[in-house]
C-alpha cells in the first residue's frame, strides 16, 4: 500500500508541486491582501472563469507541444474565430429600425450556424498549420507565427469589409444576442474546461493515439520509421490546438460581447504555453500529463491574480513579466529535473557564467524594486538583488567544485 502511494507520488509529484504552489501563493497573497476572505465568492467565480477560458485552449497547446510540436497561433486564432462568430449572427440578424441589423435577437438557428463557422475555422487552420509542416517542410515555429500576424490582420479587414457593405465600416462587431450571451457565464466555460480535460486526458493516458503521440513527440523520426502514421498524428494535434482556440473564441466574445481583433486575446499564445510548460510539459516534446496542465493553468491565473491585489493600479504592466519568469523558471525546473539521474549540466558554465550571474541578480533586484518602492515606501531591490547574487555564485562555485571531482 505505501509503496503504491510512493508510486503514485513520483509519478504525480509534479502536480503535488503545483498544488502546494498554489495554496502558498494564497497564503501570501492573504498576508498583504484580504479580498479572498471578504468577497469569497467573487474572487473564486473570477478565477475559475478566467482559468476556464484560458485551460481550454491551453490544453490544445498541450498536446501540440507533447506531440513534438509547437503554436503560436492561439490568441489570432481565438480573435478571428470570435470574429467569423460574430459576423455570421451579424448577416443572419434581421434589420432594425435604424436600418442596421439587430444583433440582440438574431434566433437560434443563426447562433448555431455561428458557432458551427467557429469551430470549422479551427479545423481550418490545423489543417493549414500541418500542411505547412509536413507538405512544404516549414518549422512549426515559422508556420504558426505566420498565422499569429497574418490571422488577426486579417480578422480586422474582414469585419472592415463586411462592415462597409452596411454603411457602417468597424472593426468591432457586437455579439451581444441574448442567447449567445449564455455561453459567457462562467460555469459554462468551466464545464467545457473539465469535460475537454477528462476527453484529453482520457485520450493522452489510455488510447493507443495517446502512446503514439508522446512517442512521435519523443522521436518523430523513430516513431515514423516504426510504423506510426505521423503526417496524421501532426494533423490531430495541430486540429485540436486550433479547435480548442476556436472553441475559447467564442467563449471570450460571448463574455465581452463584441469581437475587437484590435485587443481581444493579445498576447494569450504566451499564456497557453506557460501553461503547458508550467504544468510539466517539455518543449523538446514527449513529455507531459494533462492533469498537470490543468494545474498550470490554475496555478498561472492564481500567481496573476495574486499580482492584481498585491499591486492594484497598474497591475496589467506585470502580467507579461510574470508569465514570462515563470516559463523560464519552469524549462530550468523540467531541465533539471530531467537530468536528477545523470551528469547534471552545469548551468553556468565558463566566463559566460560569471557574465550572467549579475545580470539576473540585476533583474531580480529591479523586479524587486518596481513592485516594492511604490506601495510600501521601502524599495527590497538591493537586498533581493544581493540575496540572489550570493545564491548564484554558490551555485557557480558548486558547478566548479563538481566538475573538478569529475575530472580527478
Amino acid at each position: 500500500m505505501q509503496g503504491a502511494a510512493a508510486g503514485l507520488a513520483r509519478r504525480y509529484r509534479n502536480e503535488l508541486g503545483l498544488v502546494f504552489a498554489i495554496l502558498a501563493v494564497i497564503g501570501v497573497t492573504l498576508l498583504f491582501n484580504q479580498d479572498y476572505l471578504q468577497e469569497p465568492q467573487r474572487n473564486i467565480i473570477d478565477i475559475l472563469h478566467q482559468t476556464a477560458l484560458l485551460g481550454i485552449f491551453s490544453l490544445g497547446a498541450a498536446i501540440v507541444i507533447i506531440s513534438g510540436g509547437i503554436d503560436l497561433s492561439s490568441g489570432s486564432v481565438i480573435v478571428f474565430s470570435g470574429s467569423v462568430c460574430a459576423l455570421v449572427m451579424m448577416m443572419l440578424a434581421p434589420m432594425g429600425d435604424s436600418g442596421q441589423p439587430d444583433t440582440t435577437d438574431v434566433g437560434m438557428l443563426a447562433v448555431v450556424l455561428a458557432l458551427v463557422a467557429a469551430i470549422v475555422v479551427g479545423l481550418l487552420v490545423g489543417t493549414l498549420h500541418t500542411w505547412l509542416i509536413t507538405v512544404v517542410r516549414l518549422p512549426p515555429f515559422v508556420a504558426t507565427l505566420a498565422s499569429l500576424v497574418g490571422l488577426r490582420s486579417l480578422a480586422k479587414i474582414l469585419n472592415q469589409a463586411v462592415t462597409f457593405e452596411l454603411g457602417n465600416q468597424v472593426t468591432k462587431l457586437p455579439a451581444d444576442d441574448v442567447r449567445f450571451a449564455v455561453l459567457g457565464e462562467w460555469h459554462v466555460a468551466l464545464v467545457i474546461f473539465l469535460v475537454l480535460g477528462v476527453i484529453c486526458w482520457f485520450v493522452m493516458g489510455r488510447t493507443v493515439v495517446g502512446r503514439h503521440l508522446y512517442a512521435m513527440g519523443g522521436n518523430d523520426e523513430a516513431a515514423r520509421l516504426s510504423g506510426i502514421h505521423t503526417e496524421r498524428l501532426k494533423w490531430l494535434s495541430y486540429t485540436i490546438g486550433a479547435v480548442t482556440a476556436s472553441i475559447a473564441g467564442v467563449l471570450y466574445t460571448a463574455k465581452v460581447g463584441s469581437a475587437n481583433p484590435s485587443t481581444l486575446a493579445v498576447g494569450y499564445e504566451l499564456n497557453a504555453i506557460a501553461a503547458a510548460v508550467v504544468g510539466g510539459c517539455s518543449l523538446q516534446g514527449g513529455v507531459g500529463l494533462v492533469p498537470g496542465v490543468m494545474l498550470g493553468v490554475l496555478f498561472l491565473r492564481v500567481v496573476i491574480d495574486s499580482v492584481a491585489k498585491i499591486v492594484r493600479a497598474g497591475s496589467d504592466d506585470y502580467q507579461g513579466m510574470i508569465v514570462g519568469f515563470l516559463v523560464v523558471l519552469a524549462v530550468a525546473f523540467n531541465e533539471m529535473r530531467r537530468q536528477a539521474h545523470g551528469n547534471r549540466k552545469e548551468f553556468f558554465p565558463g566566463m559566460l557564467g560569471w557574465a550572467t550571474i549579475p545580470i539576473l541578480a540585476g533583474l531580480v533586484g529591479l523586479v524587486a524594486f518596481v513592485l516594492t518602492h511604490q506601495d510600501y515606501g521601502v524599495s527590497i531591490g538591493l537586498p533581493a538583488g544581493l540575496v540572489v547574487m550570493a545564491l548564484l555564485v554558490a551555485v557557480k562555485v558548486l558547478e566548479i567544485s563538481r566538475g573538478r571531482r569529475r575530472a580527478s
